[in-house]
């Protein structure tokens, strides 16, 4: 089930939302209900990964509690690990299988596993609070929190990969309490604000940018193309995870909740290090928290930092998929940051207009890699936009629909801030919001939905 699907947004969030607040003064029913209702909605993808989805969390909570009732240090390892071997097992089996049978020389087995959707997400917040657990925190929970913390179904299938403090504490309030009618009209809007930004620009540029990466996978492009190409899937990246984030935060207002923000304009960066503060905030301060610190952080010098930033954007690459085109990218973004980071040591700075300039064209680059089916694809689509195969032309569908999503990454206020800060009530803003609702369900019932791109990851 889709955020951007009509069986979402005329049935499941009103009956959802009805429901909770019928139960809203009961916190163990409201608690309850959230459970079923986000086991509904992943099961409603896939009956047969419920209780894949469910195991998880009670052999990690039953671990977690061990832990707490004094049975070894060990339980937390082992939660760790049997969470890292689910992951491994659904999304890197035929990655293996595949490069261990090519250094031999053979034709690799393929093992035909179905990805569960959102693995990697809800991996890594369990993952997350047994490392807590084991620096010291002393928060333990019960089973039901503890299950609604890992399935609340608006960050369950694609993040923003929210910390157990950061939820769990809020299932004390109540959702009547006073600012309620403000936190449905607010978290309405930002709904419906990433519910444009999905269909209106990421769907919209989709089918232009899936055909000119499909005409590079067989023959290369002209220069104009392949510049459309990494320009047209950079914005519809952004706008697609950006407007999932968007309507996840949206969503858990609605609920009474505060999610943690996940994008911040990340194309207004003037660094990549300033990038990566930016872009998928969520994923960047976990890799950063449970893997560069304990690797030693920027703590032994700035070589052994600039090692250590590269092995954990080396790791975040793999995450985000079986493939060694991944691992590159990650790869280039941990040499950047290294280089970033070496820069800024050396106390030199470049303009502002040019150290935006130089990041736009290294993380638009980057998407090449990111987004083409091997490297054979990816060297094809460089060559082309270095000017190697002539500069040609090229006019795609919507093409307008590219500037104006130009225009809405660089400039004007972020959508949380003007959701939660800047607007006001005001009888024109539920208008345009309405109006803009409509739209959207118009344009889902008129042409085949496209999954969000990080469902994949």
């Amino acid at each position: 089930m889709l955020f951007s699907s009509n069986v979402f947004i005329l049935a499941f969030l009103p009956a959802t939302l009805a429901l909770y607040y019928l139960l809203a003064g009961n916190r163990q029913a409201r608690i309850l209900l959230l459970i079923a209702a986000s086991l509904i909605y992943y099961g409603y993808w896939d009956v047969r990964f419920v209780p894949l989805l469910v195991g998880l969390a009670l052999i990690n909570w039953s671990l977690a509690y061990g832990f707490a009732k004094g049975h070894g240090r060990y339980l937390l390892g082992l939660g760790v690990a049997i969470n890292l071997a689910a992951l491994g097992f659904f999304k890197y089996t035929n990655f293996l299988l595949t490069n261990i049978y090519g250094a031999l020389g053979a034709l690799p087995p393929h093992a035909d596993i179905i990805l569960p959707l959102g693995i990697s997400f809800f991996i890594f917040q369990k993952i997350s609070y047994l490392l807590d657990l084991r620096r010291g925190d002393k928060h333990i929970y019960n089973l039901a929190d503890y299950c609604l913390f890992v399935f609340f179904f608006p960050q369950l299938i694609a993040g923003p990969i929210v910390r157990h403090n950061e939820i769990i504490p809020q299932f004390d309030l109540d959702p009547r309490r006073p600012g309620m009618w403000e936190n449905l009209g607010r978290g309405g809007f930002l709904f419906v604000v990433g519910l444009m930004k999905k269909v209106a620009i990421a769907d919209s540029l989709a089918p232009a940018v899936d055909m000119l990466f499909a005409k590079a996978h067989l023959s290369p492009l002209n220069f104009s193309e392949a510049w459309i190409a990494a320009i047209g899937f950079g914005m519809q990246i952004y706008f697609d995870f950006s407007g999932y984030s968007d309507m996840a935060l949206g969503l858990g207002r609605m609920f009474g909740f505060t999610l943690p923000v996940n994008f911040a304009a990340p194309y207004r960066s003037t660094s990549i290090r300033e990038f990566w503060r930016r872009w998928h905030i969520t994923l960047s301060r976990f890799l950063r928290d449970y893997l560069y610190i304990p690797l030693g952080g920027n703590r032994q010098g700035g070589l052994r930092q600039a090692v250590n930033v590269v092995v954990t954007m080396l790791l975040g690459g793999l995450w985000h998929g079986a493939s060694w085109t991944f691992v590159a990218w990650g790869g280039l973004h941990g040499v950047a940051l290294a280089v970033n980071g070496a820069w800024d040591r050396a106390g030199l700075r470049l303009p502002r207009a040019l150290g935006w300039a130089v990041t736009m064209l290294f993380v638009f680059v980057g998407w090449v890699l990111f987004r083409a089916a091997d490297f054979g694809t990816a060297w094809r689509m460089l060559g082309s936009m270095a000017g190697a195969n002539g500069l040609g032309g090229v006019r795609i569908d919507n093409q307008n629909v590219l500037y104006i999503a130009i225009a809405v990454a660089l400039l004007g206020p972020t959508s949380q801030d003007m959701a939660f800060q800047i607007l006001r009530p005001r009888r024109i803003y539920a208008a345009a919001a309405g109006a803009a609702l409509v739209f959207c369900l118009l344009a889902i019932g008129g042409r085949l939905q496209n999954e969000f791109i990080y469902f994949q990851f």
